[in-house]
């Protein structure tokens, strides 16, 4: 079933944010009934298909699957303070960093010291604490991307529950038998 000109508008703009309120707005549905819309989309095998196919063109263009992902969070996972530090904990020239450093660091803080004396004072900027990408973060994700069991987020169970079992029993339990 093809897909209708607000519906395709619709899996455009869902790439944008993955937001399908913002999304059924964005292509023209009313803001009343977009939470609904959106939601209803969502659902539609056709447009499902659609998403899926232009996730696809897009990792495409910028090359990214879950290869390269992998890839990255091994990066990650692998960095080493040694690789910016030497033995005396001085901080190596952010030019001699590594790649994956440059990178990945979340953040780093510069104190403002001063040098010499007088005219002859220099301000210079001293390191004061580097922000590490969360790497406990970063080896749940690993986990995950390759399966790894410690990291699933399902409930099993073996037998058969009906609905009517159910109900069944809760009547039981409000009778108090």
């Amino acid at each position: 079933m093809a897909l209708t000109d607000k519906q395709e508008m619709f899996c455009r703009e869902y790439l944008v944010d993955l937001n399908a309120t913002q999304a059924a707005i964005r292509a023209g549905y009313s803001e009343k009934t977009a939470p609904v819309i959106g939601s209803e989309n969502l659902t539609k095998p056709n447009v499902q298909d659609r998403i899926a196919e232009l996730k696809g063109e897009r990792n495409a263009k910028v090359e990214i699957d879950a290869a390269y992902v992998l890839r990255r969070l091994v990066e990650i996972d692998q960095m080493d303070v040694l690789d910016i530090m030497t033995d005396d904990m001085s901080i190596k020239p952010v030019s001699e960093w590594p790649a994956s450093w440059r990178r990945y660091l979340s953040g780093f803080d510069l104190a403002d010291m001063f040098e010499g004396r007088g005219e002859d004072r220099e301000m210079v900027g001293i390191l004061k604490k580097i922000k590490w990408p969360d790497k406990v973060k970063n080896l749940e994700l690993l986990g995950k991307h390759i399966d790894v069991q410690a990291f699933k987020e399902k409930v099993e169970h073996s037998g058969e529950i009906s609905l009517i079992d159910r109900i069944q029993e809760s009547r039981k339990r409000a009778r108090g038998k």
